[in-house]
């Protein structure tokens, strides 16, 4: 596949130039090259001054790297953030629907719209949580949803992370990095806010606490320090004003969760856990797990501790699982999904795991629990060693993976070793959902910096964005 075939967002496909786009376009005609170049260099002082790293795993394990920012924007219109915004918020709702009626009296499985056998053998179910009511009945208070585009008119969700979404530190720290570095773009431009994530989901972790309780105390829970997504975990718990802890820091007395502090024990009523669910109690999971806290699941049961995201939200993060959301849009909202989906392939299902064997240089692959674009195989930029060896992935164990055609991402204007170039992008809005659903306009837009690459994940070589919705 070629750059060349894709949607281009600044010119579209007629080479000339999109709305959104002019007054940056204007800017860029007026600017010098040098300039541009100068803050790129000045971008990347400041998030080695921040910190903002990753960690690398795999054969580099354990190697922190600089994220790979990018000064020229991702410009989006009010009606094209519209659409995306509504639809991601509309898929938020639906998957919180799911969640809540699988927990409890399964309507959609007895109605035969999903195969109960998926959910219920599905890995990221979890029976420990059956029957537990939650506040306001949410599952999945922060989600990310990623996001591609194929055209002006065409958006498709690409995953529904729904377990513990990283990244919006990114989103929050390219604004910032951004303002600094163009104040007279943002005096040109009426720019959507997202500085006030954080008051947000403060609000959102507090809105869901345990009835009756005045003033909750809010927490941001932390494997600790090794953590790819450390920086982000004390980032949030900074911006938000509450405690970043560890498992260690807090203990269970009475049924009831307390903190460990300098003037005693303090209850804790949300927790903001990003701590999967196999490690977040050794009494009902993982024993030999040291991230945890033994008897957590037995607070949140008991009502007296909420934790976002939910046990049990890993059932609806899955690939498989995936497929069905447009039938729980229809199912559980009425309404018709306002984002595609993208078609996909379930190898479990033989049909389908013998069109995908035989078609692997066409098809995007992808474990069903996979993320951080591992264990994945793009078809057309494949290797036939690596199609080889999917290929027998695939027929020694079909239900772990699913394809997908290969898209064509739309492309932004990308500084590349010193030039613009089309890179390839998707987008990851971050949904809260307490009383209302809600998303702050924007998102993390990430950028295949390599050319012709289609994987955006900082992990694979992928950089960001700083993503501008303009106000109507």
């Amino acid at each position: 596949m070629k750059l060349g075939d894709a949607f281009d967002e600044m010119h579209g496909q007629d080479n000339g130039l999109r709305k959104a786009y002019r007054t940056y376009q204007e800017w860029l005609d007026a600017t010098a090259h040098t300039r541009l170049l100068e803050k790129h260099q000045q971008a990347d002082l400041i998030f080695r001054r921040l910190g903002i790293t990753f960690s690398v795993y795999g054969s580099e394990e354990g190697v922190e790297r600089l994220i790979p920012f990018d000064v020229i924007p991702r410009i989006l219109d009010a009606e094209e953030w519209k659409t995306v915004g509504t639809g991601v918020c509309q898929r938020v709702r639906a998957i919180n629907a799911f969640l809540d009626d699988i927990y409890h009296e399964q309507h959609i499985l007895k109605a035969g719209r999903i195969p109960a056998e998926l959910v219920l053998n599905n890995p990221g179910f979890r029976p420990e949580v059956l029957g537990l009511d939650l506040p306001r009945g949410v599952y999945v208070h922060i989600a990310g949803v990623d996001v591609v585009r194929v055209s002006a008119e065409d958006f498709y969700v690409l995953e529904d992370n729904a377990r513990v979404p990283s990244g919006v530190s990114y989103m929050l720290e390219n604004r910032e990095t951004m303002m600094k570095l163009f104040p007279e773009l943002f005096a040109q431009h009426s720019v959507a806010p997202v500085n006030h994530y954080p008051e947000v989901l403060l609000r959102t972790l507090r809105s869901v606490a345990p009835p009756g309780i005045i003033d909750p105390t809010v927490v941001v829970l932390t494997p600790g320090h090794f953590n790819s997504a450390y920086f982000e975990h004390a980032f949030l718990s900074m911006q938000m004003g509450v405690e970043l802890v560890e498992g260690q820091d807090l203990f269970v007395e009475d049924d009831t969760m307390f903190m460990r502090t300098t003037s005693g024990p303090r209850r804790v009523d949300v927790i903001y856990r990003r701590i999967d669910d196999d490690y977040i109690d050794p009494l009902a999971f993982d024993p030999n797990s040291m991230l945890g806290v033994p008897g957590l699941l037995s607070v949140v049961r008991n009502g007296r501790v909420t934790l976002a995201n939910a046990i049990g939200t890993g059932v609806a993060d899955d690939k498989a699982i995936y497929c069905f959301v447009p039938d729980m849009i229809e199912f559980y909202l009425g309404e018709k999904p306002i984002l595609k989906n993208v078609p996909t392939f379930r190898c479990a299902i033989a049909d389908d795991c013998a069109y995908v064997v035989d078609h692997l240089d066409e098809l995007v692959v992808k474990e069903v629990g996979g993320s951080g674009g591992y264990g994945m195989l793009v078809g057309p930029m494949s290797t036939n060693e690596q199609r080889s060896d999917f290929r027998q992935k695939i027929l020694s164990d079909p239900d772990n993976f699913i394809a997908q055609p290969t898209l064509k991402l739309s492309t932004v204007p990308t500084l590349i070793d010193g030039h613009i170039a089309p890179r390839h992008v998707d987008l990851r809005p971050y949904v809260l959902t307490g009383e209302t659903t809600q998303v702050v306009p924007g998102g993390l837009t990430r950028v295949a910096l390599r050319d012709g690459s289609l994987v955006v994940n900082s992990s694979q070589g992928g950089g960001t964005k700083d993503t501008w919705v303009l106000e109507a």
